[in-house]
């Protein structure tokens, strides 16, 4: 049992630091805000949330954002960390939840990853208009309506924050999440085999 623990432990740190490394690389989508980068950096922490629990998957995702600030620094005002960080909660728990409680198996891995996503998405429509958006706003020491102009200049359909939610927040995190998500499921689906120590289930 020792052991186990400590195998755990050492396999939530190499997947931090993978995650750590992901996150500094990131890429900018067309048509979405500068501050909106598309980074792998969820990959790591669905892996070690199907193989190890949310306990491990946390720790992956609390250690890769002071992984990134120490190395790299940020380019958001800390606005992007602050909101990666008050987003695990809404990731680990859920997903870990609706897949304990449907089956453990492939159908309930696909119900919970859309779950997380809905749910992910629901939240960062709230965060940015009410938390993140002003903070990045307030950070540039502009007003919330100047950082809305812009996004538009990026991309004309957002005129006002309503626009930045629609055709900016939603699409962006369904295309971020789904990606990391589909990404992780399918690396965890051919690692877990090799470590059957680290099964969860």
């Amino acid at each position: 049992m020792r052991n186990d623990k400590i195998q755990k432990m050492i396999f939530t740190a190499m997947l931090a630091a993978l995650a750590g490394v992901l996150m500094s690389l990131e890429f900018s989508v067309p048509l979405m805000p500068p501050f909106y980068k598309i980074d792998l950096s969820d990959v790591p922490s669905v892996i070690a949330l199907f193989m190890m629990g949310p306990a491990s998957a946390a720790g992956v995702e609390v250690i890769k954002i002071l992984i990134k600030l120490i190395s790299v620094g940020t380019n958001s005002f800390y606005v992007g960390e602050f909101s990666n960080l008050i987003g695990i909660a809404l990731y680990v728990i859920p997903m870990w939840l609706v897949y304990t409680r449907t089956g453990r198996n492939g159908r309930a891995a696909a119900i919970a990853l859309g779950t997380s996503i809905a749910i992910r998405t629901a939240f960062a429509c709230f965060c940015n208009a009410f938390i993140t958006l002003p903070m990045y706003a307030t950070a540039m020491g502009v007003s919330l309506d100047e950082v809305v102009k812009m996004v538009a200049a990026v991309n004309p359909a957002i005129t006002d924050l309503t626009g930045f939610i629609i055709f900016a927040t939603i699409p962006f995190n369904i295309l971020k999440l789904g990606i990391n998500y589909c990404i992780g499921y399918f690396l965890y689906s051919r690692i877990h085999n090799v470590y059957p120590v680290m099964r969860t289930a």
